[in-house]
C-alpha cells in the first residue's frame, strides 16, 4: 500500500493514472484547496494540522511509504482544524512555514520518519515525466540563445538556498525576472512584450539544496503557452530533475512556434 499525499497542480493526476494502470495498491491523503480527488473511493480529506488522523490512516491501512505530489501552500494557521498530535507538531510546522511553502513539506516528512513512514520520489512511478539531457524540439538554441541561457543559470545559481526561486527569464542577457512566490506563471505574465518575439529564455531548475523527492519543479502546457505569449524563444530544464507535463502538446507547441525544448 502507498500512500498519496496530494496538493494542487496536474502533477498528482498523472501519477495516480499511472498507479491505476498499474493496479497497486493505494490511498489519498487529500491536502488539496480544491479537494480535487473527493470523488476517489479511497481519498481522505484532511487539514493539514490533523497529524493524527493522518498518521492513523496511513498505519491503519499499512502504509509504511508516502509519496508528495502537487503545491501545498502555506495555509492560515489561525484557521487550521487541529486534533492533538496536531496541537503538539503545530509549532514546527509554523516555524518551517517562515522559510516556505517547501520546508512544510520537509518537516512533514521528518515527522512521518519518526513513525517509521518513509518518503519516496514523487516521480518513482512515472518517470518518463523527467527528461534526459538533450534537445525536444526542431528549433536548437543559437549562440545568442545560449548566452542568455548561461546567464540565466549563472543567476539561478546565485540565490540562497532558502530561496524560492526555481525560475528566471532572461532575454539580451539582461535578467528581465526572477520567479518569486506566486510562481511561474505569475512570473511570465509580467513579462509579456509586443516588442519581443521569439527573443530571449526560460530556465526552471531545481533550488540549492532542493529535496528532490518532493520538490521537482513541474512544467507544462500552460508553461509554454505562457512563454509564447512572453515572446520569449525557448525553455531550458535540467536533466532528470524536472517534471514534464503534457510532454507530446508541448512538443507540438513548441515546434509550431519555432520554440525549443531544451534539457542540459
Amino acid at each position: 500500500m502507498i500512500g498519496l499525499i496530494f496538493g494542487e497542480t496536474n502533477f498528482p493526476i498523472e501519477i495516480l493514472k499511472k498507479i491505476k494502470k498499474e493496479r497497486l495498491n493505494y490511498l489519498i491523503i487529500d491536502l488539496s484547496k480544491s479537494k480535487k480527488f473527493k470523488n476517489d473511493r479511497k481519498s481522505y480529506s484532511v487539514s493539514i494540522g490533523e497529524f493524527g488522523k493522518i498518521i492513523n490512516i496511513l498505519k491503519n491501512n499499512k502504509c509504511k511509504k508516502v509519496l508528495f505530489a502537487g503545491k501545498v501552500s502555506k495555509p492560515k494557521f489561525s484557521k487550521l482544524k487541529l486534533d492533538l498530535k496536531g496541537i503538539y507538531y503545530m509549532p514546527r510546522i509554523i516555524k518551517a512555514s517562515k522559510i516556505g511553502d517547501v520546508a512544510i513539506l520537509k518537516e512533514i516528512i521528518n515527522i512521518f520518519k519518526q513513525q517509521s513512514i518513509k518518503t519516496i520520489s514523487s516521480i518513482k512511478f512515472n518517470t518518463e515525466l523527467s527528461l534526459k539531457r538533450g534537445n525536444y524540439s526542431k528549433i536548437k538554441p543559437n549562440k545568442e540563445d545560449k548566452k542568455d541561457i548561461k546567464k540565466a543559470i549563472i543567476t539561478l545559481n546565485k540565490l540562497g538556498k532558502y530561496n524560492f526561486s526555481q525560475g528566471t527569464v532572461v532575454r539580451n542577457k539582461k535578467v528581465i525576472a526572477i520567479e518569486g512566490r506566486d510562481g511561474t506563471e505569475k512570473m511570465l505574465k509580467k513579462c509579456r512584450s509586443k516588442k519581443f518575439r521569439n527573443n530571449g529564455v526560460l530556465v526552471k531548475f531545481p533550488k540549492k539544496k532542493q529535496d528532490l523527492r518532493i520538490d521537482l519543479p513541474t512544467v507544462g502546457l500552460k508553461t509554454l503557452i505562457q512563454c509564447k505569449l512572453a515572446g520569449l524563444k525557448g525553455i531550458v530544464l535540467k536533466s532528470k530533475q524536472n517534471v514534464l507535463l503534457d510532454k507530446s502538446k508541448c512538443i507540438n507547441l513548441a515546434n509550431r512556434n519555432k520554440m525549443f525544448i531544451t534539457v542540459i
